[in-house]
């Protein structure tokens, strides 16, 4: 290989992207193709992921119930592994009959004060009202008004699970992942798995139908509900919001990414839009902001037209839909209820 003289480290990752092979691009051609390649591939994420933790004892416990006017908010905590525990919001709708099991939805946060955003939480601080209003942050409670139950986590991090000490004008996640790499972890596997956790505990709700889950979320509450829908069966369908995209043009050409975000090293092997792949054949809605100045919309129109050809090679192009709309990097909902009343 040609040595180029170079000194800008930004250039550097740009000719590495460009000239890196990924071997595991979605090019299959038919069915059997597709499952042979879907297989290889989803073992290849699974191992840029590991280790997960050992599995423990849930043991929840709900500390607070409160009234919200036509639904229930509780709060539970719970153990995910050795040395941490997951608090969350169970959002329940008040008019379950007797002995009625809803369908439910893990709602994924981003960046922000964690599971309160979606809950409608400012505690009256003007910032955060208004970043709740501009971005639409409300989705979990539009979701339980829906009729649907809701488990809302704090990721690792954010909201009542902070990092502790001193992080002023440091990005925690950046510093949660070289923390966990220094334990050979991976902070992405450690939401993911807290998310496993998640559904574990609702499928043990007496209100919950545990063969009717469903995960949605903006930003990186986008990004952890791709990887979750990946590996876990029992979400059945998902709404990605502001992430579907290109590592070549958000996280290489931009940066506009954190520690929290990487599966190391599966640039080796394919790109977002491939992963994506993985999620067929369960129905995908893909929100996708014209103004997003995160995820370019050119690559997340790129991104969904790959996406669109494993649905339409599986002959299941009704179950991938996109919504395109006029905003920035926010939640839609357009298409979101109507979405999950359909295939949940």
């Amino acid at each position: 290989m040609e040595t180029i003289r170079n000194l800008s480290v930004g250039e550097y990752f740009i000719n590495k992207y460009k000239n890196t092979d990924r071997p595991y691009q979605f090019k299959a051609r038919g069915v059997e193709e597709f499952q042979q390649w879907k297989n290889e591939f989803t073992n290849i994420l699974r191992d840029c992921l590991s280790p997960f933790p050992s599995p423990v004892e849930m043991d929840p416990i709900i500390i607070e119930k409160v009234d919200q006017g036509e639904y229930w908010r509780e709060k539970v905590i719970y153990n995910s592994e050795s040395y941490m525990s997951v608090v969350a919001f169970v959002l329940i709708p008040k008019d379950l009959k007797p002995n009625e099991k809803r369908p439910a939805i893990l709602a994924a946060h981003g960046h922000g004060n964690g599971k309160d955003d979606l809950c409608d939480i400012s505690h009256g601080e003007y910032p955060r009202v208004d970043i709740i209003d501009r971005l639409n942050y409300t989705y979990a409670k539009q979701f339980v008004l829906a009729g649907y139950v809701v488990i809302v986590p704090d990721w690792r991090g954010f909201g009542e699970r902070g990092l502790g000490g001193s992080t002023v004008g440091k990005d925690t996640c950046d510093i949660m992942e070289n923390k966990a790499l220094l334990f050979g972890e991976n902070l992405l596997t450690l939401n993911i798995w807290d998310a496993q956790c998640s559904i574990n505990y609702l499928q043990s709700r007496p209100e919950v139908d545990p063969n009717r889950i469903g995960c949605a979320g903006l930003s990186y509450g986008g990004t952890m509900t791709l990887y979750t829908t990946i590996l876990d069966d029992r979400i059945k369908c998902a709404v990605v919001s502001g992430y579907l995209n290109e590592f070549g043009s958000f996280a290489i050409s931009n940066g506009h990414f954190c520690g929290a975000q990487l599966p190391i090293g599966i640039l080796k092997y394919g790109e977002l839009d491939d992963l994506a792949c993985l999620i067929a054949p369960k129905p995908l809605l893909v929100e996708s902001a014209t103004n997003d100045k995160t995820f370019l919309i050119h690559s997340s129109r790129s991104a969904a037209a790959k996406v669109s050809q494993a649905y339409e090679l599986l002959g299941i192009d009704e179950r991938f839909s996109v919504d395109e709309f006029e905003g920035g990097h926010e939640w839609s909902g357009a298409q979101a209820l109507d979405f999950m009343k359909k295939w949940l």
